[in-house]
């Protein structure tokens, strides 16, 4: 079997891309989805993503984890828009539906903005914070983020009893005048990637829990994002957007043997 596909980036959060509007990929074969997004046997990504029709927006994106399970993707969906741009199904606007509903997005230039849903409340955790901005996040605040080891401390948050049966995405966050830097343990991949977009957009949030003004300024391992929003009185947020590039890398063939 060959399937046909597009490998696009955001931030360093890669993903292979498929044009599934015929809907003939086998979506319920985990053991495919992790083939392809093996870094040595396969083509290598952070995730899956299908494009396909949807009978009253302009598209459905489905986004798989390496290891089959589904999740909101905020770098995935930025690169879904981008690669339905090239596939001609948009313009430089969009709705399009995907694992937790409907969204919005826009492209400006080289920046693609999505539009994520309205986040109720950040919750504190001692000296951390938990919010879902679409998937769970755990944050924690730290001061030396280079130096520092994420996979154990990640691993442990990701796989505590407190997040039981499903676990939570771990995020690690240094302040600066600047804006934040952020290294996040994902969920589903289990390690660290080098850029999560809805992590970056919950750190975002918690900063502005503690008075930073939007829009955040946000540095990952692969490059910079933003992240704006309108914090209410009730410290709810809304008009929540994740900004920054998304580029095709290379397209190909690629024979599965599963």
């Amino acid at each position: 079997m060959k399937i046909s596909f597009h490998k696009y980036q955001g931030t360093g959060n890669d993903f292979v891309m498929i044009d599934d509007r015929n809907e003939t990929f086998p979506a319920e074969n985990t053991a495919l989805i992790s083939f392809l997004c093996d870094r040595r046997m396969g083509v290598g990504a952070d995730g899956v993503i299908l494009i396909q029709n949807h009978p009253e927006h302009d598209f459905r994106m489905i986004y798989f984890n390496p290891d089959g399970s589904k999740s909101l993707c905020g770098n995935g969906s930025r690169c879904a828009i981008a690669f339905a741009k090239t596939l001609g199904i948009i313009g430089n606007q969009t709705v399009f539906e995907t694992t937790d509903g409907v969204h919005d997005a826009f492209i400006e230039g080289e920046i693609v903005h999505f539009h994520l849903h309205d986040v109720g409340h950040a919750t504190k955790q001692d000296s951390d914070w938990f919010i879902n901005t679409g998937s769970p996040h755990h944050v924690r605040l730290v001061t030396d983020l280079d130096q520092m080891d994420i996979i154990q401390p990640g691993r442990e948050i990701r796989y505590s009893k407190h997040y039981e049966p499903a676990g939570t995405n771990v995020n690690f966050v240094e302040t600066t005048p600047e804006g934040i830097r952020v290294r996040t343990y994902e969920r589903g991949v289990e390690n660290e990637t080098l850029s999560c977009g809805t992590g970056v957009t919950a750190c975002a949030l918690v900063a502005g829990m503690i008075d930073y003004q939007s829009p955040v300024k946000i540095e990952t391992k692969g490059g910079s994002l933003t992240v704006s929003f309108t914090k209410t009185e009730a410290k709810s947020f809304q008009d929540i957007y994740l900004a920054g590039p998304a580029k095709k890398v290379f397209e190909g063939i690629v024979e599965v043997p599963i």
